[in-house]
């Protein structure tokens, strides 16, 4: 334990040296006896967690991986936090998706034992005709994307509201006004009804979503103003945490 701890000093050390140190700057900055400061760089070299050049320490991919897994973590986190605020703000399960190389990807879920999300009884990444999440994305991506994603996912009916071609949905999609929420009653699945809030990151489609029971539809239009402007009262904060 006692060498781990050292071995964290030395790297911690190093971190603050943008432009690296010499081991004997190290070793006494760490309080750390100059032999057992060679031999922890040395094994921290060799594993990869600091690298040498001219006689100086720097940090090693290895820690620069640890650090970028850590900052998604905790962008992550960001994410997970704001949608459970809302769920438990507004009383509804609230969904995190982007659409990323090809795909409709749902990447978080907030609900509750008494506001349950949306089963996934068809996969998402194929219905994305049928579910507010994918119409949104699809809503933001260019016509030739568009098409290229039917191509792949023809529209098929899932329930008897579910738009039945993908002609009409593109004339559905071609309306949507750019930033205007998606609604969808009942199109994927039997009593629920969804709307879709779009996100704009850059090149990247997204949006949060939310659901309700069909017998709570008259909430709808109101729970997602109210998750629009919560949206927009954290975005600043969020724009870097929702590329997670």
């Amino acid at each position: 334990m006692g060498s781990v701890q050292r071995a964290m000093r030395l790297l911690e050390t190093v971190a603050e040296h943008e432009h690296g140190a010499p081991a004997k700057q190290l070793a006494r900055e760490t309080g750390l006896a100059l032999p057992t400061a060679y031999h922890l760089l040395r094994t921290l070299v060799h594993e990869g967690y600091l690298r040498r050049d001219k006689g100086l320490f720097f940090l090693g991919e290895a820690a620069e991986r640890l650090s970028s897994s850590g900052a998604e973590q905790k962008r992550r986190s960001t994410v997970v936090e704001a949608l459970a605020h809302w769920r438990d703000l507004i009383g509804v399960p609230v969904y995190y998706a982007q659409y990323r190389n090809g795909e409709i990807e749902v990447l978080c879920v907030s609900d509750s034992p008494g506001n349950p999300a949306v089963d996934e009884w068809a996969d998402f990444r194929e219905t994305g005709h049928a579910h507010a999440i994918g119409q949104c994305l699809l809503a933001q991506l260019d016509d030739e994307a568009r098409r290229d994603h039917l191509d792949r996912y023809p529209v098929q009916s899932i329930t008897p509201y579910t738009v039945r071609d993908g002609h009409s949905l593109l004339r559905r999609l071609e309306r949507t006004a750019r930033m205007e929420p998606v609604i969808e009653r009942q199109e994927y699945a039997l009593g629920t009804v969804c709307a879709a809030i779009p996100i704009t990151l850059g090149n990247t489609a997204a949006t949060m979503a939310i659901s309700l029971p069909a017998h709570q539809a008259g909430r709808l239009l109101t729970a997602t103003q109210q998750l629009q402007d919560e949206i927009g009262r954290l975005m600043g904060s969020l724009a870097i945490s929702i590329s997670i």
